[in-house]
């Protein structure tokens, strides 16, 4: 939102990608507001980190069964070296990268995973997947989007998002 703050004064109050805004300065005959290009307010931000996990698979029969998902990485971060990846994981792989990060970085305080069902017949509804799923999705972001993470435990984050054969001994 613009708000006109004298004859020659505008204010611009919101949220915008300042290093792709372009002004242009009214005619103060023709016009009292300053027009803003549209497609540069909208374009894709310089920096972007985009997590999803989805798919939940369930795999194997009886005491051996187990769910996967699929974790989706989408980023422009220079970090990462791969743009866009899509990779399986299982829950106690979740489990080993957080205890991972918890190791590598002491400064930060790292989010608990949704809680694990161990009998019953419950464990692998449809609803303990999806809010495992959910919750899964909410500790990435997290990790993902953390600077001193991002900074500090370089490999171990790019590696669990993005490598197919990701193996947690190689980070001990």
């Amino acid at each position: 939102m613009i708000k006109q703050l004298g004859k020659n004064f505008y204010l611009y109050v919101g949220s915008i990608d300042y290093a792709h805004l372009q002004f242009t300065i009214p005619d103060a005959a023709t016009s009292t507001k300053p027009s803003i290009k549209q497609q540069s307010v909208y374009a894709a931000p310089e920096n972007f980190l985009e997590i999803e996990v989805s798919n939940p698979q369930t795999h194997g029969l009886g005491s051996s069964q187990y769910t996967d998902y699929l974790v989706t990485c989408r980023t422009s971060i220079p970090l990462f070296r791969i743009k866009e990846s899509r990779v399986p994981r299982r829950y106690s792989e979740f489990e080993k990268f957080k205890k991972l990060l918890e190791l590598e970085s002491s400064r930060v305080v790292i989010p608990s995973l949704p809680g694990k069902v161990f009998w019953g017949n419950k464990r692998f509804s449809e609803d303990v997947i999806e809010d495992r799923r959910v919750g899964l999705e909410k500790f990435l972001r997290f990790a993902a989007g953390h600077p001193l993470l991002q900074t500090g435990c370089t490999k171990l984050l790019a590696g669990f998002l993005q490598d197919e054969l990701w193996n947690s001994n190689v980070y001990y």
